[in-house]
């Protein structure tokens, strides 16, 4: 059972991570063509069912999955629980509450993009766009390299 939850998890994660690095970059596109109305109601209903149709779901299928694999670690790693063996869980942890911030973040660019009052630059959502990336590097380091 453990193994399929971890790789329910990793399908889960890519999925959000999917959307965590497009997302922004269709901000990047509505930011910088507000003139171009048509162009700009596609991109509305493209960030609407990105975000709530394989975002919201692929971001609480990670959360559920991930809390599902800490309760069923200590069956996994011989009565250890996971939680004890060292801070690198914690750290992580805590990366994925900052991941789960950015993501509700970007729901709110999305209601301000649709309702034109976003004045954020293309440029601003670009260098948004790299926070899931160091967050990514920080999370799969703590799980790879355990570093405490």
């Amino acid at each position: 059972m453990y193994s399929w939850i971890i790789w329910f998890h990793i399908l889960s994660l890519i999925s959000w991570f999917a959307v965590l690095f497009y997302l922004p970059r269709l901000f990047v596109y509505h930011a910088e063509n507000r003139e171009n109305v048509g162009f700009v109601e596609v991109v509305k209903v493209m960030e609407f069912k990105i975000f709530q149709y394989i975002g919201v779901p692929a971001m609480w299928a990670t959360v559920i999955s991930g809390i599902a694999l800490i309760f069923l670690s200590s069956s996994h790693y011989g009565g250890v629980n996971i939680l004890s063996t060292g801070g690198w869980l914690h750290v992580k942890i805590v990366f994925v509450l900052f991941l789960m911030a950015y993501f509700f973040s970007l729901g709110v660019f999305r209601k301000k993009l649709l309702e034109d009052k976003c004045e954020k630059s293309g440029k601003f959502f670009r260098i948004y766009n790299e926070i899931p990336t160091i967050l990514l590097m920080i999370i799969v380091a703590m799980v790879i390299i355990r570093p405490f």
